[in-house]
């Protein structure tokens, strides 16, 4: 089957849908089976226009941050592409984010508008949190949200029927965007460069604060692309995927590589793993993406009921290292013959190096692959800089048309991130062998990783040590057969003070990521 034709490098996002839906407009671009949502590439296009023209009418300008707080809905999708033909840049929220983790984002991004959900876990949360940070919001008109702890912020839109004072409904921006013309849409759409930055992810950092990792239109589909072609993805394909559509591994593994060869879409709105099983049934789909735990839970589902995944062929496995029983059951039992390992980090738009179909399974869960075409990938010396060969454990560097455009508003931590030579520092300690496949060893920095989310010990324990019982604390990672580790916090009491695992959980519920709270608290003494 065929994929679709472009050049990496002289193509923005806008353009790739554009070039989709004239090759390939017929096929099937999104499907979705806990809604009736079913487009084809002429129809998806649409879709995003209309929103791309509604952003417009409301004085979103080329250049401008958009910050997007939602599950994998289709209006998730839509606004990825449509800002990626209006010419703003995307920001994307993690939905496990609390009032803090939100505030420090929409600020240090310098957002101008926010596009939310009413909320995930349950109704209205989302709300109820952006008016406990804005709680001006209240008292304004749409569009003319004046904010204390946010100036930036202007326009905040509302997902779904509800109405909620100071907020527009999606409805409503897709009405005013009548009033822009597909002149003035292509207009601008022509004016943007495939090196402008359409996107940033936020990503943990070992000083405590979240870096936005800024990444441009050829970073991205570059990067899908050589996904794509690393998986034989085709036109023919239909790609699940219940990984977040807020990490790197949604919507560029996801969304961005099934529109760059042309397959289809088929998001999971929230992980369960019945769900995944359902949508692999009754849809036949033919390739699956997933962290290990993923794939673990759909396994065990397996177990207990009767589901059909024999039109499996392939799919992405990566955000943590994969056990051998894992990979052969995806094998034998979910007929995933052809599953690839990957490795990256959202700096690398986000995939450095991935096995290939053709692999033995001891290669693909023993290494990450070898480099993705067009990316160099060496070793160095962590002390000196200096190139290893095979064989020396070093610092695995990347280099090529996916590596980010730098931090936003950091420089000079993206200077330390990419060298002056362009070689990405992932900080991971590596070995490469005689044919060029690697093994990771280990990071250099401090690092958790719990089911495939990078957590930084240091930006727990700057949170904790607000608490005024708390004196002292330190957060390490402990191993964890369901997540690979859990966080633990050694904490240490001020004088005369008691607590309890329940007060410190209790005290970071609502205010930190659920992922980053630690499952266990060890209360040692000042020794």
């Amino acid at each position: 089957m065929q994929t679709p034709s472009f050049t990496i490098g002289k193509t923005t996002v806008g353009q790739l849908v554009d070039i989709v839906a004239d090759q390939f407009g017929d096929n099937i671009a999104m499907e979705y089976i806990e809604t009736d949502v079913r487009l084809n590439f002429k129809e998806f296009k649409k879709e995003c226009e209309a929103f791309a023209r509604g952003l417009m009418a409301v004085g979103v300008k080329r250049g401008e941050n958009i910050a997007i707080w939602a599950d994998n809905i289709p209006e998730w999708v839509f606004t990825q592409f449509a800002v990626g033909k209006m010419g703003a840049v995307l920001v994307t929220v993690n939905t496990n984010y609390r009032t803090s983790e939100l505030e420090y984002l929409l600020k240090q991004s310098d957002s101008t508008t926010l596009i939310t959900v009413g909320g995930v876990r349950k109704p209205g949360e989302y709300p109820e949190m952006i008016r406990e940070i804005c709680p001006e919001i209240d008292g304004c008109d749409p569009g003319a949200l004046k904010s204390e702890k946010l100036p930036n912020l202007k326009n905040v839109i509302l997902i779904g029927d509800q109405k909620e004072p100071g907020m527009y409904t999606l409805a409503e921006i897709i009405k005013k965007g009548e009033s822009v013309s597909d002149e003035a849409l292509s207009e601008r759409q022509a004016s943007l460069d495939p090196d402008d930055v359409t996107m940033i992810q936020y990503t943990s950092g070992t000083s405590g604060f979240h870096k936005g990792v800024m990444l441009t239109h050829t970073n991205l589909i570059g990067n899908a692309r050589s996904v794509g072609e690393c998986m034989n993805l085709t036109s023919a394909d239909k790609l699940c995927f219940p990984v977040p559509m807020f990490h790197c591994f949604g919507c560029v593994l996801g969304n961005l590589t099934s529109v760059a060869m042309g397959a289809t879409m088929v998001p999971i709105i929230n992980y369960k793993p019945d769900r995944v099983l359902d949508a692999v049934q009754k849809l036949k789909c033919t390739a699956l993406h997933g962290v290990p735990t993923m794939f673990h839970s759909e396994l065990e589902e397996m177990e207990k009921g009767s589901y059909d995944t024999s039109s499996l062929r392939t799919g992405v496995m990566a955000g943590a290292p994969c056990p051998v029983e894992v990979m052969e059951k995806v094998v034998s039992k979910m007929g995933a013959r052809e599953m690839t390992i990957a490795y990256g980090q959202t700096e690398a738009s986000p995939i450095i190096t991935q096995t290939r179909p053709e692999d033995e399974i001891d290669l693909r869960v023993s290494t990450v692959g070898k480099a993705l075409p067009r990316v160099e990938v060496k070793i160095v010396d962590p002390e000196t800089g200096e190139d290893l060969p095979a064989g020396a454990e070093g610092e695995l560097c990347a280099r090529g048309y996916n590596i980010m455009k730098g931090y936003y508003k950091m420089e000079e931590a993206g200077r330390e991130a990419v060298d002056s030579d362009g070689w990405l520092h992932t900080g991971d300690l590596a070995v490469m062998d005689e044919n060029g496949y690697f093994r990771i060893k280990g990071v250099l920095k401090n690092m958790i990783i719990r089911g495939g989310e990078n957590i930084y010990p240091k930006e727990i324990e700057e949170f904790l040590i607000n608490h005024p019982k708390i004196k002292g604390v330190q957060v390490v990672g402990i191993p964890s057969r369901k997540y690979g580790q859990e966080v633990m916090a050694k904490i240490q009491l001020e004088p005369g003070q008691t607590s309890s695992d329940e007060e410190l959980k209790a005290f970071c519920k609502g205010k930190i990521a659920f992922h980053k709270i630690p499952s266990v608290f060890d209360f040692v003494d000042e020794s």
